[in-house]
This record gives C-alpha cells, structure tokens and sequence, in this order.
C-alpha cells in the first residue's frame, strides 16, 4: 500500500520497472491521493492512471477545472453508470464527451444520455457508436 504523496511520486518517477508497477496498481488511502493532487496538481493524471482508484477521488477529479483531467476520469470503467458518468455526459468539453463515447463499457441507454451536440467529428461518432451498440 501507498502510504504517502511522497511515496507515490517517487514510485511514478522511477526507471524501476517494479516501482513504476506499484504506483499503477497499489491502493492508497482517499487522503494520500487527496495530497497528491493538491500537491502535486502535474500528477493529476498519474492519479487518474492508477487501478485501484477508489470512485470518491475520480468524483473529485471529474469536477477539475481542466478538461485533460475530466477526459482521463472518463476513460475510467469504473465509472459508468455513476454519477460522474452523468456529469460527465453534459460535459461542455467535447473531448470529455468522446471519451465517454470510446468507453467500452458504454450502453445504449448511456449513450444516449450524452449530450450529442458538438463538432461534425463529434456528431458523427456519436451516429457511428449508437449504430454499432444498436448491432
């Protein structure tokens, strides 16, 4: 387990390839990545990145001011179904939204839950992800 901020930075700097594993795969208390974000804001994503994340800290990341950390929580499985997948789906950032829509646990009925208004990129697949979930 990841005990502190500090522990996790240095196991998510290290060219140890066993070090670098720990800080993508071991738990840590909601405080210790509490830390890590207000501390170390750069590792948002790191944060993000990490397999046992527990749902209240990707709720706090999904509200961040940055878009680049709205897109990574939703890339998180976990997450559908959520609230934050509500969130999410009204998302003014169009990326925020085509993450969901590349989500590979997305359902129909989720689907359409998202705000599909945006870009002709966007609306297009949008169209192209409700047809292929319809099959």
């Amino acid at each position: 387990m990841i005990v502190s901020a500090e522990e996790f930075i240095r196991l998510r700097k290290s060219s140890d390839p066993e070090e670098y594993r720990r800080a993508a795969h071991e738990e840590a208390s909601n405080e210790v990545w509490l830390q890590v974000i207000k501390e170390y804001p750069e590792m948002k994503k790191w944060v993000i990145h990490n397999k046992s994340i527990p749902v209240e800290i990707l709720d706090h990341l999904s509200k961040d001011i940055d878009p680049e950390v709205r897109r990574d929580v939703a890339a998180k499985r976990k997450i559908m179904g959520t609230v934050i997948f509500e969130r999410l789906s009204k998302d003014k950032d169009e990326n925020v939204r085509l993450e969901l829509l590349r989500n590979r646990k997305l359902s129909v009925e989720m689907l359409r839950q998202i705000n599909s208004s945006g870009s002709d990129y966007f609306e297009q697949e949008y169209k192209e992800k409700l047809t292929t979930l319809k099959t």
